[in-house]
């Protein structure tokens, strides 16, 4: 009888549905996504492979995994504050009518919103009433203040060092090919090397894939870690390495510049990132009453033609708003979309 423990790596095979209306809103297994109508077509199906207590699932499942046994199937309910977030009214805000069309924007009852605030953090919502010339937009997860059950089964405990550098490579990059990355464990410290890789594999996606896996892997205990090559590398300027190779050129301070910049990106790329902890929850999250006249800033969105649209009016006139909630900040979670996978 083999029980998991926090720290352990394993495989995770889970469906998860909506207790109140028995909505299937994510799984691991292929047919049941078709089934449910939530099949995507360039998504990664089968067990997944997670570290126990990291974060990568919803923080209540991630919590009742702990002294399950390997191979057995459970059920596991998770309520709403270790899920999508308890229901808060205070995440239901309201703008102008004007807000919107001045941006050419015809909002709709259910039409999507996705509102970012100067400090880069987003926030999705969806337009629950249009009326009078006021917009009021719900901010809260759609599941939020659902019951959530999960069933599952743990198919494997993973104990070789390696193996589980790979299980959370395949975690972050599922598309690299993990038999081809050579890594090197030592007692606290691993190298992972995506040379052979790094040309069939997007660089900024690669960059990314390493800032997450560093996350992981310390949580796993190393304290030194290495990859090859490194974020700085692989953002560099295809032009200017070239030329570095051929010993033509230094790295200027312009091209030095040019690679902080785009790691700053890729990390704050890395922070937005729903791992999976599934949608967490946005309780904590208290957002004050849009008066008339405030906004929210750049990015509100909807499906068609309009999405995708800067709200730089809106962004203008949330900023004034946004300062006065700045001692709030650290406690606004608000994640969007945040599915098993990260």
């Amino acid at each position: 009888m083999v029980k998991v423990e926090k720290g352990d790596v394993i495989r995770l095979q889970y469906t998860g549905r909506i207790k109140e209306t028995g909505e299937i809103f994510d799984t691991t297994d292929e047919e049941i996504a078709k089934k449910a109508g939530i099949y995507k077509e360039n998504g990664v199906y089968g067990p997944v492979p997670i570290a126990v207590g990291a974060g990568h699932v919803i923080k209540g499942l991630d919590e009742a995994l702990e002294g399950l046994e390997v191979g057995k199937k459970y059920e596991i309910e998770v309520p709403p504050e270790k899920g999508f977030g308890k229901r808060d009214r205070k995440l239901i805000k309201t703008f102008t009518l004007g807000q919107f069309r001045r941006q050419g924007i015809i909002p709709f009852p259910g039409m999507p919103v996705e509102i970012e605030t100067e400090s880069g953090r987003k926030l999705k919502g969806r337009v629950l009433t249009v009326s009078g010339g006021r917009v009021r937009v719900d901010f809260n997860h759609p599941y939020a203040g659902k019951h959530l059950v999960y069933e599952v089964e743990i198919v494997e405990k993973i104990e070789d060092p390696i193996e589980k550098v790979k299980a959370m490579i395949e975690l972050r990059l599922p598309r690299v090919d993990s038999d081809r990355v050579i890594i090197e464990v030592g007692e606290k410290d691993v190298v992972v090397d995506f040379t052979q890789v790094k040309d069939e594999v997007d660089r900024g996606t690669l960059a990314l894939g390493e800032i997450l896996l560093e996350s992981d892997l310390k949580f796993l205990g190393y304290e030194e870690i290495t990859f090859k090559p490194n974020v700085e590398e692989l953002l560099k300027p295809p032009e200017v390495e070239e030329a570095e190779e051929a010993g033509e050129v230094e790295g200027t301070e312009e091209t030095t510049e040019k690679v902080e910049e785009a790691q700053d990106t890729v990390e704050k790329k890395a922070k937005e990132i729903p791992e999976a902890q599934a949608e967490e929850s946005t309780e904590g999250e208290e957002p004050e009453e849009q008066a008339e006249g405030d906004g929210v800033t750049e990015g509100a969105k909807r499906d068609g033609d309009n999405r995708g649209r800067a709200g730089r009016e809106i962004q203008e006139e949330y900023q004034g708003q946004e300062n006065k909630e700045n001692n709030d900040e650290e406690n606004h979670q608000q994640e969007g979309d945040k599915g098993l996978r990260g």
